[in-house]
């Protein structure tokens, strides 16, 4: 579990402790330098990062390729810039990155809820799931227009998230429609990059 006093000073101030806390549980690494990298509903071995300028070059190898998250909080890089240049080292600092991805999180989560019409509990479930993906209600949920801090939050039950934690499919299992419909939203990236591009640059990972 993440430091009480971490979440205090950097996390988002709409936010709870606890919903910050199943936030992070839920989407989150415990690795500040983690870089993962997804296209469509594949994930790709990248190699670990031992340094902040080694996470960075990792995203700039990847952005702009496919759906990049980083840190602690699993932020999706590359949301509002035009030059990967852009992107600072910074969001690989543990209170940085917590402090950008609750605010996100947040801006998602009060997004979710006024669809809802009331602070609901599926709210915080589907908002998880908006935030892994980038999409709610067939929309880019990212730029959306942000409701306001007047919209309440609730407050998820730790124990539902983990009884709606999503399940690994195995070998031969019955394919989950919804897993099918985040694979297909997965494929499109935060910066609305072109994933047909060639990917064997990050495969070859898997070789090293």
């Amino acid at each position: 579990m993440i430091d009480a006093a971490l979440i205090e000073q950097c996390a988002d101030p709409s936010l709870t402790p606890a919903i910050v806390e199943e936030f992070i549980a839920a989407v989150g690494s415990k690795d500040p330098l983690n870089v993962t990298v997804r296209a469509g509903s594949k994930t790709f071995l990248v190699r670990q990062a031992n340094s902040p300028q080694e996470a960075m070059k990792l995203v700039q190898d990847h952005l702009g390729k496919a759906v990049v998250r980083v840190g602690i909080t699993q932020y999706p890089v590359g949301i509002g810039i035009s030059d990967k240049s852009q992107v600072a080292a910074d969001v690989f600092d543990t209170c940085n990155n917590i402090k950008i991805g609750t605010a996100l999180f947040a801006r998602v989560y009060r997004v979710v809820t006024k669809w809802y019409g009331t602070p609901v509990p599926e709210a915080f479930e589907d908002a998880i799931e908006a935030y892994q993906t980038g999409y709610f209600d067939g929309e880019y949920v990212f730029t959306a227009e942000d409701p306001g801090e007047a919209i309440e939050l609730a407050t998820p039950d730790p124990a539902a998230s983990e009884e709606g934690a999503p399940v690994s499919e195995t070998e031969g299992a019955a394919p989950d429609p919804k897993n099918e419909l985040r694979q297909q939203l997965w494929a499109q990236d935060p910066n609305k990059a072109d994933i047909g591009v060639d990917l064997s640059e990050i495969e070859d990972y898997n070789r090293k």
